[in-house]
Order: structure tokens, then C-alpha cells, then sequence
């Protein structure tokens, strides 16, 4: 193998670029977190938490955690000057309503046509996990995925159609995974980066789903 897989910081310090000054963001529970630890101190970005906060920060310095500063992820995290605290129905009403500019979540699997599945995977013994995935999902004006390529046993989580249950349908606008970022377009899965020394025939070998190069040019 000639290309090096991105770390999960990595993935998240690549989605901290793409986030606009003024946006109002959802972070999800795990990877997409660590994404308030690389936000450009020069932008204005409100973090949004569904169980009630409003424009917290990255994590504290330890010894210096609040127990109740907490992120849905049970996370300690700082307030920013100006957040505010309210309850987790008017949250999600928040979520609901259209007013968080980009939700950014894991995923089991993205399909071609941008269905999303990060709730359950269907196993008997699988422990379902929605949490505000689904009002998040069709409530953000945007929604990026951050993931690995593929799973631990390398069946790939990028696939034609979902086999898992679904969190929400045709809601997701871009990936980010350990090998690269992709659109999804009404033209398909479009490629704008991928790690450096992987090719786009190795990258489609590790997708299910047809990919369109657009790292070109």
C-alpha cells in the first residue's frame, strides 16, 4: 500500500476547513466532535448540541472541566462568550426548523444518491443508537458525513443502495473519509480529493458505488 489513510484528527481538522464564518453546526457523537478542537479562531462558528447548547468550544484544559458543560456525546466542552443553555425540546425545534446551517455525523453507510444510514445496522444484537441523527438529517441545510472508507472487516460503507436502515433519504452532501472527500451530485459520487499516492481505480476498488473523478483540473 503506497498512500497513508488519514487519522481521525485528520478527517476532522479537514471537515474544520469547510465550515463557513457565521454557520450554525451540529457536531455528532464521536468522530465529528473532534471537529470543535480545529475550528479557525478567525470565524465566528456556533455549535449547536441537541441536548441544549449554544456556541461552546473545544474541550477544556484538564482540571478545568465543568460537569456540566457536556456535549450529547457526554463530552466535556467550554462555553463560548455569548452561548446560552436551553431545553433539549427547544433544541430540537432548533434542529427541526431548519435553523442549523450544517450537521456533520458518522454513518454505517452513505448511498450513491446520498441515503444515509448511522442508526442501526440491522444485526439482531446490534444496540440502536438514533439519538437526533434522523431530525438532524432532514432538518440542516447541509449534512457532511465523516467515516472510514470502509469497514473492519473492508466491506465498503460508500455503497449502490443501503442494505442498513434508514436515518434519513437523499440528505447527504459531502463525505469525508480516511481516503477522500466526495460530492454527491444529481450527476453522482464526484471525487474532489483523495490521499495522496492512492489512485482513483484503487479508491472505486474500495467503493461500492460508481465514483466520478473530479480531482482533475
Amino acid at each position: 500500500m503506497s498512500y497513508q489513510k488519514l487519522s481521525r484528527d485528520q478527517i476532522a481538522k479537514r471537515v474544520a476547513q469547510d465550515i463557513p464564518d457565521g454557520a450554525y453546526v451540529n457536531l455528532g457523537i464521536g468522530l465529528p466532535t473532534k471537529i470543535a478542537s480545529y475550528l479557525p479562531n478567525d470565524k465566528d462558528i456556533f455549535l449547536h448540541s441537541e441536548n441544549g447548547l449554544l456556541a461552546f468550544g473545544p474541550p477544556p484544559a484538564a482540571g478545568e472541566e465543568d460537569p456540566e458543560l457536556i456535549n450529547a456525546g457526554k463530552e466535556f466542552v467550554t462555553m463560548l462568550e455569548g452561548g446560552s443553555f436551553f431545553h433539549h425540546g427547544d433544541s430540537f425545534a432548533m434542529m427541526r426548523g431548519g435553523h442549523l446551517d450544517i450537521a456533520v455525523l458518522g454513518a454505517f453507510q452513505v448511498a450513491a444518491n446520498g441515503d444515509l444510514a448511522n442508526w442501526h445496522t440491522g444485526a439482531p444484537d446490534a444496540i440502536p443508537a438514533v439519538g437526533g441523527a434522523m431530525d438532524l438529517a432532514v432538518g440542516a441545510k447541509k449534512v457532511f458525513i465523516t467515516t472510514d472508507h470502509v469497514t473492519k472487516q473492508g466491506e465498503p460503507k460508500i455503497v449502490a443502495e443501503l442494505t442498513y436502515p434508514v436515518t434519513g433519504k437523499k440528505c447527504v452532501d459531502r463525505i469525508y473519509t480516511d481516503l477522500c472527500v466526495i460530492d454527491v451530485t444529481k450527476d453522482g459520487l464526484k471525487v474532489i480529493e483523495k490521499v495522496e499516492g492512492l489512485s482513483f481505480d484503487e479508491l472505486q476498488a474500495l467503493t461500492g458505488a460508481t465514483l466520478i473523478d473530479a480531482t482533475q483540473g
